[in-house]
């Protein structure tokens, strides 16, 4: 049976690899909306090869261009109502970057869907918020992200994916190490925005390719696999796995542990969630076991790569704490990918932005958004001065 799915943040790593996915199995998947932020000529070639009955551009003022480029009777949306595109498929992935992907997570939860989820960021700043729109008859979340997929599948083993926490122990996520694995903290003062981006095993976006590089991305997974699977943060662990084939683990009670592996494809955990309860027939990732001839893993270095220690924190601090996180997050990389912050000073901007969060919950959506512009304009604050002092 076809599955038909609308995809938000088409344009970008994760939704162009899933209009791959959607190529090779034409059968199984048909695309009924896609959306990008700004990307209009990515979105309108995309609109011609798919034919979804709606098109969404994040900037408004591009919505005249698209609209005249687009297939006749192409239902073209923008601005604040690009979140639209959540109620058009049975299953919506979320490719969105960022805190702005919160409206889409939102919409298709409370519209009854299936979301394979990509953008980590809305579930981790407004977790209480998402949890809520989670009870939506018919929604769940199906998560995109290699580890978080991976822990999926473990849990499946066990009969149930929302966490069996009487008999899971522990829940391990690998990490590759980035670009600056077994560099010490002196050794990382004069990374460059390149080197940065040079990640080593997996092709992403520039953002979340800067996240892996200080270990952030490592910490807002801890923090949504807090969230997915109800397993408390004394229970989450992070190792660093350089080959990344072992995508995560899941330690059980009775000292079994259960991982997933595969070659690094992003297709895969992408195919996964598009499927769900479902597999493709498509081998995305397929081993050569022939080839693989180590597996190694170490611990991470919370001294060069504070930021992991930081979303620790921020994660069992509750409330807005991790909204904070993020924002300042996503301000710090901005300013080091526009060469207007060093790399160890990210972590240094996220730390001194927490100093100023205010201890409040996220009961509800303005809550949360407001603490994420309070936290974005603190972590502006920081930067610019930052730039005087340098």
């Amino acid at each position: 049976m076809t599955r038909v799915v609308a995809i938000a943040g088409s344009t970008g790593s994760v939704g162009t690899q899933a209009l791959e996915v959607v190529r090779a199995e034409p059968d199984r998947f048909t695309v009924s909306a896609l959306s990008a932020s700004s990307s209009v000529d990515a979105l309108v070639e995309q609109a011609w090869e798919f034919t979804p009955r709606m098109v969404g551009i994040g900037d408004a003022s591009l919505a005249g261009e698209v609209r005249d480029r687009v297939p006749p009777g192409t239902t073209v949306v923008a601005g604040d109502e690009v979140a639209a595109v959540a109620e058009m498929g049975e299953v919506v992935l979320n490719a969105v970057v960022g805190f702005a992907g919160l409206p889409v997570t939102l919409a298709a939860l409370d519209a009854g869907r299936c979301l394979a989820l990509a953008n980590k960021e809305s579930l981790i700043a407004a977790g209480p918020v998402v949890q809520q729109a989670r009870a939506t008859p018919g929604a769940e979340i199906v998560p995109v992200d290699s580890e978080h997929c991976a822990i999926h599948q473990c849990l499946r083993t066990a009969g149930d994916v929302a966490g069996e926490r009487d008999v899971v122990r522990r829940i391990v996520l690998t990490a590759s190490g980035g670009p600056f694995r077994g560099r010490n903290r002196a050794e990382l003062g004069s990374v460059t925005v390149a080197d940065a981006l040079s990640h080593p095993t997996w092709s992403m976006g520039s953002k979340i390719t800067v996240d892996s590089s200080t270990l952030m991305n490592k910490g807002l997974e801890v923090i949504e696999a807090n969230e997915l699977f109800g397993v408390g943060f004394d229970r989450i662990d992070v190792v660093v796995h350089p080959q990344s084939i072992v995508h995560s683990m899941v330690e059980f009670t009775d000292g079994a542990t259960v991982a997933q592996l595969s070659m690094p494809d992003m297709r895969l955990p992408i195919a996964y969630a598009l499927g769900y309860p479902a597999r493709v027939a498509t081998p995305f990732g397929a081993i050569d076991w022939a080839r693989v001839d180590r597996l190694d893993f170490e611990a991470p270095d919370t001294d060069a790569f504070a930021c992991l220690a930081l979303a620790y924190d921020a994660g069992r601090a509750g409330g807005t704490a991790p909204a904070w996180l993020s924002a300042a997050n996503e301000v710090a990389v901005e300013a080091f990918l526009a060469g207007r912050l060093p790399w160890l000073s990210i972590a240094a901007v996220i730390r001194e932005t927490m100093e100023s969060w205010d201890g409040a919950g996220a009961e509800s959506l303005d809550v949360v958004l407001d603490a994420d512009r309070r936290a974005r304009r603190r972590a502006g604050e920081i930067v610019e001065r930052s730039n005087r002092a340098a």
